[in-house]
């Protein structure tokens, strides 16, 4: 026994409560990861979850020391069905299991509801993917995350419609989540900013599969350019139907229609140089390398091509980790403080958060689809 009395004092049930299971020379570290691994976007999930996987494996082989005791990291991987409400329940779940700290999730749809049960049992949270703006204006302290939000991914590509695609007359569709709809709220912001006119603004669901009343719409319109707010489970379908209609307008989207999947789901539709898109996110060419090398030993381990956020994810781990490591310490109450300071180098930038838990200096990186491969066109801030 570590105490003499058999009462713990309550400081140190606190403490126990966050640390794990403490043995004599190993202690037990939780890290919850939560993204949708079942539904439509499962294979986002899924790219999160292989992230995160690769994260806990390698600081397992560093043998971390905390505290004087050699360092378990245990993955609480739970699948929210990027579904609210089961959001929520699995928060409640990890909150239970006494996770020191989580990861995600991937929609800002179950991040933010999920942000509260976090923040309410002093739990640190970093999100590799979401990006509503709202999320990190609550006021959480333990609320983070390590990609730009909406207003810089949104209003940027909305700048880059008008000043580099040329476009005048643009339509807008959202999926109606908290995602689509934010992205293309703060598209719109930024397009009109340049002069552009917004000609349509429609609405479908993260779940559609027909697309023929609401395009049929706006080609009357006769838009240089679509916008869309959603993921590519549903952008892909889109594109082909645009094709199958006659609609010729260039298509946009950001990070949840970014990805290598898109490439199938499209199919003809994809088109060439015609879909431009963003990530929340940006390698400059400093760290390319590094980067490169990382995509090559996921696909060597998972034998899958990177989709979008699992870099994110393994950095927002990684990042969690080093704060805990720097405060000696894997409570959240104790490693917090360090977090907020930290200045980390991973391999998807330079790491580090503003007041809010934002990061700063939020890259972002425009890409195409030429000749039935995803390009980078170009790295903005």
């Amino acid at each position: 026994m570590l105490f003499k009395s058999k009462l713990i004092p309550l400081a140190g049930a606190v403490a126990l409560a966050f640390a794990g299971t403490v043995g004599a020379q190993e202690l037990v570290v939780k890290i919850g990861h939560v993204a949708p691994v079942s539904g439509e976007i499962s294979h986002l999930g899924k790219d999160n979850e292989n992230g995160a996987k690769l994260a806990i494996e390698e600081l397992n082989a560093k043998g971390i020391v905390i505290g004087g005791k050699k360092v378990k990291f245990e993955l609480l991987a739970e699948d929210d069905a990027a579904d609210p409400k089961q959001g929520t329940a699995v928060a409640q779940k990890l909150v239970d299991a006494k996770v020191n700290g989580v990861i995600g999730h991937l929609n800002s749809g179950t991040t933010v509801p999920a942000s509260k049960i976090y923040d309410k049992a002093g739990i640190v949270q970093i999100s590799p993917s979401a990006t509503l703006v709202e999320y990190t204006h609550q006021g959480f302290k333990g609320a983070f995350r390590v990609v730009a939000n909406d207003g810089q991914l949104g209003g940027t590509l909305g700048r880059y419609a008008v000043e580099v695609k040329g476009a005048k007359k643009i339509a807008v569709i959202d999926d109606k989540t908290a995602y689509g709809e934010g992205v293309a709220k703060q598209f719109i912001i930024g397009a009109k900013s340049k002069g552009a006119v917004i000609v349509d603004q429609q609405h479908t669901t993260k779940t559609a599969t027909d697309f023929n009343a609401i395009l049929t719409s706006i080609r009357s319109k006769k838009p240089d350019l679509i916008f869309f707010g959603g993921f590519d489970s549903v952008g892909g379908p889109m594109l082909r139907q645009m094709k199958a209609l006659g609609v010729n307008a260039n298509f946009m989207g950001g990070d949840g229609l970014c990805t290598t999947k898109l490439i199938e789901l499209a199919a003809d539709g994809l088109g060439d140089g015609k879909v431009v898109c963003a990530e929340a996110g940006g390698v400059l060419a400093a760290q390319k390398k590094v980067r490169e090398d990382w995509d090559a030993a996921y696909k060597k381990k998972f034998g899958l091509d990177v989709q979008i956020y699992a870099p994110y994810v393994y950095d927002a781990l990684m990042v969690m980790a080093e704060a805990m490591k720097q405060a000696n310490s894997a409570e959240p109450a104790k490693y917090l403080p360090v977090l907020k300071k930290i200045q980390y180098k991973g391999i998807t930038g330079d790491i580090a958060f503003d007041e809010r838990g934002d990061i700063k200096d939020g890259a972002l990186t425009i890409f195409t689809y030429k000749g039935g491969k995803k390009e980078v066109v170009q790295v903005v801030k």
